[in-house]
């Protein structure tokens, strides 16, 4: 490992270059900044031979970008792309977004944003059930949606004009794009032809770097599932791991090499592991946060602390809800346009309750599920609602007045965390969810000598 090899004084800068390739997989020159294509660049041999060592990943450097070809494990709704406004994307914006690379991949030079959309609006005609229309402004605003998207990341870049005038006004607006055709190329690399494809789950990409005897090769292939587990999830619950995985989660060694390659230091609980990461340059939301729905959810989490620890008033307990990859499979392999597929060139990877059925230690785990403490959902409605009575006026205008959406979308985030699971009549709670019991809110007021300070009131919260 090479992490081992760097100089003490060096060290910190690798680890940086870590988690800025981890967090991000694509760099380009200006993408997420100016400085982190030349820090990939200065430490590109030793994070290859790392990433393939530790967690199977290859890396692919050239003077304009970097890109990481990871292993996928399991599939995972939690990081979905988002506009640059943050606005999450939706089936029609994906879309956009393909079809755009696929016309960007066939364009000179340049292109407008007026005739980017002629051709992507002629490709929609192919597909059954979606359509490109600049005279709707919903299709325009996904539209520029998946502009905005590929320019953040460098491969298109504005010279003239403005695609928010062209999203007004398609008659009056008009944006010009240069196109950097390296950070296209880069973009779209599926690690199998799509066309060949009957199920999502033949993205999920084997492991094949181990090299030596059956049962080395299988212990390296786990202990690499397990780094990966490690840095792609907020927190990993020995239950979620396979069999022959989980004793791995407590082994000091592997455990450690994160540490080193990241930077970042393990939290360990008899439950499961999570890194924590104090830089903010692997995590893509930080906990706790500033914004209404940060604020909000560690208020509900102080409160859900007090409620499942209530011994006068006890919750119900309820085993762990069933693995949402299944059923986000089950939906994806749904919209899967059979009368496009090829015969595949392999064999699917083999699913979770096929590997159950060939070891009976697997099968045996599977057939215990940890139980958790339960929460209604009626409760989770009347404590937002309480919550947003009591500090509603330092929360933004939209919450105010949506306390139901408020309620959701915080919900939404507190399993994205991993730290609840979201069921149909609540919310089950999960160990990690009581990292952050025992806080001390504070509301900070405005004086009279502040009456010129333009910042909204805040809710301040801080761990004891």
């Amino acid at each position: 490992m090479n992490a081992r090899r760097v100089d003490s004084l060096a060290l910190d800068n690798y680890q940086r270059a870590a988690r800025v390739i981890l967090a991000n997989h694509l760099i380009t020159r200006t993408f997420p900044d100016r400085i982190a294509l030349p820090l990939i660049r200065r430490w590109a041999t030793e994070l290859r031979e790392d990433l393939a060592e530790l967690f199977g990943y290859r890396l692919e450097v050239t003077e304009t970008t970097a890109r990481v070809f990871p292993v996928i494990d399991r599939l995972d709704s939690g990081k979905p792309a988002r506009a640059v406004n943050e606005r999450v994307f939706d089936r029609r914006r994906y879309a956009y977004l393909a079809l755009a690379l696929a016309a960007l991949g066939r364009a000179g030079d340049q292109i407008t944003l007026s005739e980017l959309a002629d051709q992507v609006a002629a490709y929609t005609g192919r597909v059954e059930g979606l359509e490109l229309s600049p005279d709707r402004a919903a299709d325009r605003d996904a539209f520029v949606d998946a502009v905005g998207w590929l320019a953040q990341r460098g491969a298109l870049t504005l010279a003239d004009g403005d695609a928010g005038g062209w999203a007004a006004d398609p008659e009056a607006g008009e944006a010009l794009y240069d196109i950097d055709r390296p950070v296209v190329f880069a973009l779209f690399r599926p690690p199998r032809a799509l066309q060949h494809l009957h199920s999502v789950r033949g993205l999920l990409t084997e492991d094949a770097l181990a090299h030596g005897p059956a049962a080395d090769a299988h212990a390296a292939d786990a202990a690499r599932r397990v780094r990966r587990s490690l840095v792609e999830r907020p927190v990993v619950y020995a239950e979620d791991l396979a069999y022959d995985e989980r004793p791995l989660l407590v082994q000091d060694r592997v455990i450690a090499d994160v540490e080193l390659f990241t930077g970042l230091r393990a939290e360990r609980r008899a439950e499961g592991v999570a890194l924590i990461d104090v830089s903010g340059r692997l995590s893509d939301v930080r906990f706790p946060g500033t914004g209404t729905l940060a604020q909000v959810a560690l208020l509900l989490v102080g409160e859900i602390a007090d409620r499942v620890l209530d011994i006068d008033n006890p919750v119900p307990i309820r085993p762990g809800a069933a693995d949402p990859a299944t059923a986000l499979a089950e939906q994806l392999d749904g919209a899967i346009p059979t009368t496009t597929v090829f015969v595949p060139l392999a064999d699917l990877p083999s699913t979770d309750s096929e590997v159950a059925q060939e070891d009976p230690n697997a099968q045996a785990m599977a057939a215990v599920r940890a139980t958790y403490p339960f929460v209604e959902a009626t409760w989770i409605r009347e404590t937002v609602q309480a919550l947003t009575d009591r500090y509603g006026v330092t929360f933004a205008a939209q919450w105010q007045a949506d306390v139901p959406g408020l309620a959701r979308e915080v919900t939404a985030l507190l399993e994205r965390l991993r730290l609840v699971q979201v069921v149909e009549d609540g919310l089950i709670i999960l160990p990690a969810l009581a990292r952050y019991r025992g806080a001390v809110v504070t509301v900070r007021t405005k004086r009279a000598a502040e009456l010129f300070v333009t910042a909204a009131d805040t809710v301040g919260r801080e761990g004891i």
